[in-house]
């Protein structure tokens, strides 16, 4: 591996995209430190470690995802979730809207339409969000408990915070440009090197404080056991997500004139875990709405108290048994606005494909609906043990929460990004008759 590394960057045009990335990298990472102005950056470091020593934030999954510069009130605060929102919504819109329909069966020109719908989408969500972490920020609700809280913003005039919530936009932005430069002159999909980059930005730091947090060997035989566990969880995720159920398809033999078209023989390669990490940030999210609206709560209802005691906490045996309901269920669910059975087996009729021993048509969709179905049911499963299993294995070394690092979220982003990464270096080696990464 680290051969092929070495002649990656050997070869100029490679060495050139693989810079270009780094560098990107870098620039993103510096602008994830930069406070956005009319912060008090002294009062946000205070509240921060009390809030890393309770490790109890309720903004965790969006600070993951923006590389822990959500609770900092970077410039970058927000990071890539606006624009991974904002995919989401137009991929379900695409399957509700005819207009955007027709768009994704237009082609480049017209998945460049849905492309600036996203880009016009992701600012509109950038607004609302930053003005959101503003408000949350000014009234001390961001840190529960910090003594400090309430005055992280000093100045809570109409100018300052429109500044904040602009500047925080305007980095929103400049996040999903960098993304798209990497895209299209770097090495891999610009948004998951990104996503990727925030979620490891993490791990030396978590690591650390449950080495910090342990009593055995000062601390060291927790640390192991958590990398160990870490590593058998890697090696589960990756022989799962390169798991597939691969369906022959059959082209019939056309004679056009003198020459003969088709009779080849392909497949339709149906991944088992065929959501990827969707389900699991649609589940985390939802278990965030309660959990928000008890915080920003004034009142000491009942109905309060029962979601503070059940539905906070990552532990608690109501939280758990609903995270995994909601990840199988949105497995289901998004499988199914995602792969269109009819329109698969219409595209194979046209163009003379049949699968042996289905008729085409409507037999050959309802034979894929049925084996998507059944594939479907491990892959929720399997969803749900990640996302879960860390959380109960590891709850004694240093409170982990369903954000741990080794957690199912990151575990999942981490990789697939770096499975598509290394086989997109991998591919353009084999092009220049170089061993790959996979010998």
């Amino acid at each position: 591996m680290l051969t092929a590394f070495a002649r990656a960057f050997k070869t100029p045009d490679l060495r050139k995209k693989l810079l270009f990335t780094l560098a990107i990298i870098v620039l993103y990472r510096v602008g994830a430190h930069i406070p956005v102005p009319g912060v008090s950056y002294e009062n946000v470091q205070i509240c921060v470690d009390q809030a890393s020593k309770n490790n109890s934030s309720l903004f965790g999954l969006v600070n993951m995802f923006s590389g822990g510069a959500l609770l900092q009130i970077t410039i970058f605060a927000l990071g890539i979730m606006p624009y991974i929102t904002a995919s989401i919504i137009l991929q379900l819109l695409t399957v509700v809207i005819p207009r955007l329909e027709a768009l994704k069966k237009e082609g480049q020109s017209g998945t460049a339409k849905i492309t600036q719908y996203t880009r016009y989408l992701t600012v509109a969500l950038a607004v609302l969000q930053g003005t959101g972490l503003v408000a949350t920020a000014r009234s001390g609700a961001l840190f529960s408990g910090c003594q400090v809280a309430n005055e992280i913003v000093p100045d809570q005039s109409i100018f300052v915070t429109a500044t904040m919530v602009v500047t925080m936009t305007a980095g929103t932005a400049m996040v999903m440009w960098l993304g798209e430069l990497i895209t299209d002159r770097g090495i891999g999909n610009g948004m998951s090197i990104l996503m990727f980059i925030s979620i490891a930005a993490g791990f030396p730091g978590a690591l650390w404080a449950i080495k910090e947090s342990g009593s055995l060997a000062k601390g060291w035989i927790e640390f192991g056991t958590v990398i160990l566990i870490g590593f058998v969880m890697v090696a589960l995720v990756v022989f799962v997500e390169q798991a597939q159920r691969r369906i022959p398809v059959q082209y019939a033999k056309r004679m056009i004139g003198r020459r003969s078209y088709g009779g080849t023989s392909t497949y339709i390669p149906l991944k088992v875990n065929q959501a990827g990490v969707i389900p699991v940030i649609f589940a985390s999210s939802l278990l965030y709405i309660p959990a928000l609206i008890a915080q920003f709560s004034n009142s000491n209802s009942s109905w309060k108290t029962w979601i503070e005691a059940h539905l906070v906490k990552g532990d608690h045996p109501y939280y758990i048994a609903l995270y995994f309901l909601l990840i199988v269920f949105f497995a289901f669910f998004y499988v199914a606005i995602s792969f269109n059975p009819e329109e698969v087996a219409d595209n194979m009729k046209k163009y003379g494909g049949f699968i042996p021993g289905i008729r085409a048509g409507r037999p050959t969709a309802e034979y894929l609906s049925y084996v998507l179905n059944r594939i479907t049911w491990p892959g929720s499963l399997y969803l749900g043990l990640i996302a879960l299993v860390p959380t109960m294995a590891l709850a004694g070394f240093g409170g982990a929460n369903q954000n741990f690092p080794f957690g199912g979220t990151s575990i999942l982003i981490i990789v697939g990004v770096g499975l598509e990464t290394v086989k997109q270096i991998e591919s353009q080696l084999q092009q220049r008759n170089y061993e790959g990464f996979l010998r």
